[in-house]
């Protein structure tokens, strides 16, 4: 057999590429023009569709009928990264053209997936065997859009009233970047989707608002166009102030669908921001009702930062706009960062809100153990506090574990590796000996700061599930519901993640015990006072959720 030989590439590869998109839903104009921005995503040598290596767009209308034509992307250049086909393109042709709808959403789901990638140090797969996740602008008519992991696709919908211009969710950055978020949370935590309680339902809908409302605040164009419209290059002072930030559409999500929906102009599908503390309902049990606590949280904390970091800087009641808006994105993005680099630190099931809120301030500390600049942490904490829910970083192990048995450079990537290090500690690590054990993930991970400072961290996690009869919850110190039968099967779960350093050394052992009898009576009792033991699951629990959240916005 004659050798291989390969042709040598002469083309030089440039590492990124600049694609425009629209910032804002198309309705939200400044200066009678629709919000643009240019984000930087991973370039790569796109086919038509486009369709690249993490990303597929099928521009298919169930509703219709109709295949969109596929939209072939610019090709690299030996001199520049490639051209931007729409930067050129007015209002109207970005709003008539399916092919910009195309490369839209593509733009969208990659930049999202460049931003979890960067935050967690490592790549990021999606929970469906396959390696691209399909993305179908049009794909019913309605005003609706959905992460489905049956189809391995982000479905989103449109709708077009007579007399009156279309509603494309494709068009919508936050519609997008949520639906993008809903899907890389769920392969990053599996277990986030299992019936638990009214925190880890809502924590879904209120970390994929979060992911989509930070990523347009990082943006500063958007910052720019949105920030006191009417002035030039000073911005008022009472502009940039708390309150009249919480009413900025910078902080609206899905306007347009919201104004469908609701049939209200101006009203958008969720303000979190807006959430008072005293107007918090505990354990509402409508997921993106509690998800608003969390979203409330987390920009409250935000505004305050920014705020505090513009107040030097005002000077005869204005202010510089470039300041401003440099400030409001770069404490966006570090906001943004922070949420998603916390995923790392968070249980893989069970999770509460105080699990995610020590979660944020343990990752950041790890990156920045000096919290001087923006005062993050200590904002964060107090506000997580007036929202009701508890905050501190996590602490190291009490106990170091036995690692004379295991190899600390397989369990870098061998689950089964890892099974072991559990199985050699068990007792100190306080797992239930005859609970169904398994490794769900080993990821590696390379961090760095805005330091320039780099970690090195392994994650691992880990779920332990027992099944009994509700007789014998007993033996853990459990009761069985009022009017739960005896004979009734009861699933229980728990579950660890395990953050290790860069010589092999437990940092942090973070998670639910099967043993830990509150948790687990909280769990029992709110799966049965919700119906969840006389009902089956939904085939797709993101499309019923959404549905129901539309059925109550009408």
């Amino acid at each position: 057999m004659p050798p291989l030989h390969f042709a040598r590439r002469e083309m030089a590869y440039f590492p990124a590429r600049r694609l425009t998109v629209i910032a804002r839903d198309p309705s939200v104009r400044m200066g009678g023009a629709m919000v643009r921005a240019t984000v930087e995503i991973p370039n790569e040598d796109l086919q038509p569709g486009p369709r690249g290596w993490r990303v597929l767009v099928v521009d298919y209308d169930a509703s219709s009928r109709i295949l969109y034509r596929t939209v072939t992307a610019p090709p690299n250049r030996a001199d520049g990264p490639p051209d931007d086909p729409f930067a050129r393109a007015s209002d109207d042709e970005l709003l008539a053209s399916p092919g910009f709808h195309a490369f839209n959403c593509y733009a969208i789901v990659m930049h999202t997936l460049a931003r979890f990638e960067f935050a967690l140090g490592r790549r990021v797969a999606w929970r469906f065997p396959g390696h691209q996740i399909k993305v179908a602008p049009h794909a019913f008519r309605d005003a609706n859009a959905f992460y489905s992991p049956a189809d391995e696709a982000l479905l989103i919908g449109c709708v077009r009233p007579e007399g009156r211009p279309p509603v494309f969710g494709c068009l919508s950055h936050d519609i997008v970047a949520h639906e993008t978020a809903h899907a890389l949370l769920d392969g990053l935590r599996e277990r986030y989707t299992d019936p638990s309680s009214p925190d880890q339902a809502g924590f879904h809908e209120g970390f994929a608002d979060l992911v989509a409302l930070l990523s347009v605040f990082a943006l500063r164009e958007v910052v720019a166009r949105v920030l006191d419209p009417a002035a030039d290059h000073l911005v008022r002072a009472e502009a940039v102030t708390a309150a009249a930030l919480r009413q900025s559409i910078l902080l609206a999500l899905a306007p347009e669908f919201g104004e469908e929906l609701s049939g209200i102009r101006g009203n958008p599908l969720r303000r979190s921001v807006t959430l008072a503390p005293e107007d918090v309902v505990p354990d509402d049990p409508e997921p993106h009702r509690r998800g608003e606590v969390l979203v409330a949280a987390v920009m409250d904390a935000l505004l305050n930062v920014w705020v505090r970091r513009l107040r030097p800087y005002i000077r005869d009641g204005v202010l510089d706009r470039n300041r401003a808006e440099e400030e409001g994105a770069a404490a966006a993005a570090r906001t943004l960062t922070m949420c998603i680099r916390a995923l790392d630190y968070c249980p893989p099931t069970g999770l509460q809100f105080a699990d995610f809120a020590g979660a944020v301030l343990t990752a950041d500390q790890e990156l920045h153990p000096r919290d001087e600049k923006y005062l993050f942490r200590a904002e964060l904490q107090a506000s997580f506090a007036r929202y009701g829910i508890p905050c501190r970083p996590w602490d190291p192990p009490q106990e170091e574990p036995a690692c004379d048995r295991t190899h600390f450079e397989q369990m870098q990537h061998d689950p089964d590796e890892v099974f072991r290090f559990l199985w050699e500690n068990r007792r100190p690590l306080g797992l239930h000996e005859n609970a169904y054990t398994k490794v769900l993930s080993v990821r590696p991970c390379v961090r760095t700061g805005a330091d320039g400072f780099v970690l090195r961290e392994t994650v691992a996690e880990f779920l332990q599930l027992v099944r009994l009869r509700a007789a014998e919850l007993r033996t853990l110190g459990l009761r069985a519901p009022d009017g739960m039968s005896a004979g009734q099967e009861v699933t229980l779960y728990g579950g660890n993640t395990m953050v290790f350093d860069q010589f092999g050394r437990l940092k942090y052992n973070i998670g639910n015990s099967l043993f830990n009898a509150a948790r687990q009576q909280a769990r029992l009792d709110y799966l049965w006072e919700s119906g969840f033991f006389e009902r089956t699951a939904a085939a797709n629990p993101f499309a019923a959720m959404h549905r129901r959240r539309e059925m109550e916005f009408r």
